[in-house]
């Protein structure tokens, strides 16, 4: 009997594929927004219009910046009525843990919180994970909250350039408390109390010498300190700090606003004493409404913003400019080659054409 042997190599004819696996799926357009139309949203309080516009603002983009521009001319006649607090610390405070039992609290007391969260970008390929919303699970599905990752950029410790100004758009979409996390402790602490009206440092018990942890400077800019995790066994350690810390406050100079800085304990894991973190900045805005503190801090804010947009346009301007780009790329090559001092060529390429 012939046997027939067929080999498993053996290609058989296949069906023929559609095209697609719906054929009546239209991909949709996102409709371009006009000012109007972004102005409106915002005052509507549309956390996606919201959203595009805080995009447009971060946007590099020439057109997109001078339409963000008008969009927060626009809107600065409805912002200024929220309380804003900056909140940092050092990695693994439970900042983020933090913001989320803080944020619940307010928005079941009928606050509208928005959270700004600045994310470290890598130096390497600039890019930033912005995940600040999968460790806010529960915040960030909250009707009341919207949280907003930002990549921090370039810009001095990691504060996003753009941070004032989203601030702005928040409050006029009727966020009446807006959260600025910092990446931690580091020189963008500076940067984040010209834009806040109460700056919250977090604090850790247990993890070393609690005086020395940190940058006197830092905690002379805090209007408020919160020691964190006072949970279990860490709950005698944190009360133990809390004292520490009220003494070495006594030793710092008398604020300006009249305010003496409060220590407190807290677990955002338990959300124990959340309550009286929220009391003592409630109590400092009264304090310094009444004395005038908190306008007069508004003010010099405005007067911040008014230096640093000039600085930023001048900087924009010229990197912006063909002949001077022309003659940067003219002048490396000869500053790698040490044929001129990196001084020299600065001021070729500043002082030409004048």
């Amino acid at each position: 009997m012939e046997r027939f042997f067929q080999s498993a190599l053996t290609e058989r004819e296949g069906i023929e594929q559609p095209s697609q696996v719906n054929p009546h799926l239209v991909k949709r357009q996102r409709r371009n927004l006009t000012t109007d139309d972004y102005v409106k949203g915002i005052l509507d309080g549309n956390r996606m219009i919201l959203s595009r516009a805080i995009t447009m603002i971060e946007s590099a983009n020439p057109t997109h910046l001078a339409i963000a521009q008008e969009i927060i001319e626009r809107c600065l006649p409805h912002s200024g009525r929220s309380m804003r607090i900056g909140i940092t610390g050092v990695p693994g405070v439970g900042k983020s843990t933090f913001i989320e039992a803080f944020g619940k609290m307010l928005t079941s007391q009928g606050h509208k919180v928005a959270v700004l969260a600045i994310d470290p970008s890598s130096e390497r390929t600039k890019g930033s994970i912005l995940g600040d919303k999968t460790r806010m699970e529960a915040l960030s599905v909250d009707p009341d909250a919207f949280i907003r990752p930002s990549p921090s950029g370039s810009t001095l410790g990691g504060v996003a350039r753009k941070t004032r100004e989203t601030i702005v758009l928040c409050e006029a979409a009727g966020f009446d408390v807006i959260l600025v996390e910092t990446v931690g402790v580091g020189q963008s602490e500076t940067v984040v109390k010209s834009m806040v009206d109460f700056f919250l440092l977090l604090m850790l018990a247990g993890a070393g010498d609690e005086l020395q942890g940190i940058k006197r400077g830092i905690m002379e800019m805090a209007d408020g300190l919160v020691i964190n995790k006072a949970d279990g066994d860490n709950k005698s350690k944190a009360v133990g700090a809390q004292a520490q810390y009220r003494a070495a406050l006594k030793l710092f100079p008398k604020n300006e606003n009249n305010w003496t800085v409060p220590v407190e304990v807290c677990s955002a894991l338990e959300g124990f004493a959340i309550d009286k973190v929220w009391n003592m900045i409630k109590q400092y805005e009264a304090l310094t409404k009444d004395n005038g503190y908190f306008e007069k801090n508004r003010t010099e804010q405005n007067i911040n913003i008014f230096y640093n947009w000039i600085n930023f346009t001048l900087q924009n301007d010229f990197y912006n400019n063909e002949e001077k780009a022309a003659e940067i790329e003219r002048l490396l090559p000869l500053i790698r080659e040490k044929r001129i001092s990196p001084y020299m060529a600065a001021n070729r390429v500043i002082r030409d054409g004048e």
